[in-house]
């Protein structure tokens, strides 16, 4: 066995946590440097045992966790605001794009007479909607009013 990998080892050995194999005890006993090692990290190990813990501060978990969570939500509204600002740009670009091509190959003079003929069959659409509305309400109110009440019976009540 090596140094460097007994090295790796001396800690958890050190605390405890690691029982040294064959191997590990042979390299320790032949190698004086790698023994005072383990013997550093035992002292160190007992320094840190016995010294004393001291308490938290009141409230410590629920302010690291608030300040956490407030740290999380700022870096989300920066990486939304990038993200929005970049469709923003991207969508701008697709309507500048859209004009352009509109515009140089004159298909501006037939948009204004499509616009007049949509404008004036949505007014004809409308004028012959106007008499159902009252029922179009009145069937629109029946089926949230039914949705309402089977919400109301399927909710959960084990409060």
């Amino acid at each position: 066995m090596f140094c460097d990998q007994v090295v790796e080892l001396l800690e958890p050995i050190a605390a405890g946590d690691l029982a040294p194999d064959g191997g590990v005890q042979r390299h320790l006993a032949t190698c004086a440097r790698c023994a005072e090692a383990l013997a550093a990290a035992r002292r160190v190990d007992q320094l840190l045992r016995a010294r004393e813990v001291l308490a938290p501060p009141a409230q410590f978990t629920v302010r690291t966790l608030a300040r956490i969570r407030r740290d999380r939500w700022r870096r989300e509204q920066f990486f939304d605001a990038g993200f929005n600002v970049a469709i923003a740009a991207v969508l701008a670009g697709v309507v500048v794009g859209v004009w352009m091509i509109i515009d140089r190959s004159g298909l501006s003079a037939i948009s204004s007479d499509l616009v007049d003929l949509f404008s004036t069959e949505v007014i004809t659409v409308a004028r012959q909607m106007a008499p159902s509305l009252s029922l179009y309400a009145g069937a629109t109110a029946l089926i949230a009013t039914a949705l309402a009440i089977w919400w109301w019976a399927e909710r959960d009540v084990t409060l």
